[in-house]
């Protein structure tokens, strides 16, 4: 049985307006939940570099006799991602007397803070904890003696939690 109805099948302008808006109204319950979430994603991955580097740190202590890596930047990273003996001497190379290591692949980035994705490693020996200082632009600040590790800023969460006390 045909239809005698000639009205062509079509969405008024009406229905594509209501559609338009309902849209609308989602898009703007959305994107603040969003930009909030990148927000928790630098917070997560500040939280799991920090659980990382402190891990490698502890485990470091326990092959040299607790005592944490150098006093030196450089020589920090390399007791971190090359092998070393039980007094902390560095090499490339894996052998009977550099047994211990490598810890991290490479030092994670500073995901908050500015410079933001700073890897360096600002060493503080007389603080505990080390006293952040964000004008020279290391991500992390680290006291030796204490085996204290932190991001070295002094900006904070949503929540007003301070990056350094994570």
């Amino acid at each position: 049985m045909h239809s005698n109805n000639p009205r062509p099948k079509a969405f008024s302008l009406v229905e594509l307006v209501v559609v338009i808006v309902i849209i609308g109204i989602i898009a703007a319950m959305a994107i603040p939940r969003l930009s909030r979430g990148a927000a928790g994603a630098s917070d997560a991955a500040l939280a799991g570099n920090l659980a990382m580097i402190r891990n490698a740190l502890n485990l470091y202590a326990a092959e040299h006799n607790n005592v944490y890596p150098d006093t030196d930047e450089a020589t920090v990273i390399l007791q971190f991602t090359t092998y070393s003996s039980g007094a902390g001497a560095t090499n490339a190379a894996k052998s009977s007397t550099y047994k211990f290591g490598p810890y991290l692949l490479a030092i994670p980035p500073c995901p908050v803070g500015a410079p933001t994705d700073a890897t360096g490693i600002l060493i503080d020996t007389t603080n505990s904890p080390p006293t952040v200082v964000t004008t020279n632009g290391e991500g992390w600040v680290y006291n030796p003696n204490t085996g204290e590790f932190l991001a070295n800023s002094t900006a904070t969460d949503e929540f007003g939690k301070a990056y350094n006390t994570y």
